[in-house]
């Protein structure tokens, strides 16, 4: 579903030598597993999930997903348009702070995503009202953000990432803001999804007891994946 190789990513401040942030990262995530990152602050997590989630551009490597080649040879082999689709259809995305937009209700965030790829809204709708169902938020569908609790914020935002029916997610601190119940909660929801669905999560996480409860909990260190690759 996903693979990596010798992804290498380095920053340049002004009048100082660059930082080399991940080092020759080797990755790869099949249909249905459900793998962690720990890690130090600032140890290149966030970093390796934004080029997972093609919106950082590494300086070397190779990216598949799927079949697809998406980057090798220092480029992406996708113009930025193809590459906005292979987003917006292929890849979900869950933020530890939601970024759910506060004049919509909660069926509308979730319904966002297709109506935005597909211009109907009577059946991105429906499939939002069945997804946040799923997740026990159907007394829910019609409240703005700032009425539910930072839980079901976050269900909402992972409803939203689930809505074009994506090959895998990429979650960075999804339980930064929540507490241990509904991290707790969280990490369960994740975990039977990514089963149920057959969808691959990536997941960041400060949480080292939730992150072992995935299929595979892996350690980001001096720029590189402890034991990341399963071919």
């Amino acid at each position: 579903m996903l693979e990596a190789r010798n992804i290498r990513k380095s920053y340049a401040l002004p009048g100082k030598p660059p930082i080399e942030i991940l080092k020759g990262v080797d990755l790869a995530v099949q249909s249905g597993e459900m793998v962690t990152i720990v890690g130090a602050s600032g140890s290149g997590k966030t970093t390796l999930l934004n080029i997972l989630g093609t919106l950082d551009t590494p300086d070397q490597g190779m990216l598949k997903v799927g079949s697809d080649l998406i980057f090798s040879d220092g480029h992406f082999r996708l113009k930025p348009g193809k590459l906005a689709l292979l987003r917006n259809r292929n890849i979900g995305f869950i933020f530890q702070f939601h970024h759910l937009l506060t004049d919509f209700t909660a069926v509308e965030n979730v319904a966002m995503a297709e109506f935005i790829a597909t211009g109907k809204l009577k059946p991105a709708l429906e499939r939002a009202e069945t997804l946040l169902g799923n997740l026990g938020l159907q007394e829910r569908l019609h409240h703005l953000p700032s009425e539910l609790s930072g839980g079901e914020q976050q269900r909402v935002a992972i409803a939203r990432a689930l809505m074009n029916k994506p090959g895998f997610v990429l979650a960075d601190e999804p339980s930064g803001n929540l507490d241990n119940r509904n991290s707790r909660i969280l990490y369960e929801l994740i975990a039977g999804i990514s089963k149920h669905h057959n969808t691959a999560f990536v997941i960041v996480t400060h949480n080292e007891e939730y992150a072992a409860t995935a299929d595979r909990c892996l350690r980001m260190q001096d720029g590189l994946l402890d034991g990341s690759f399963s071919a």
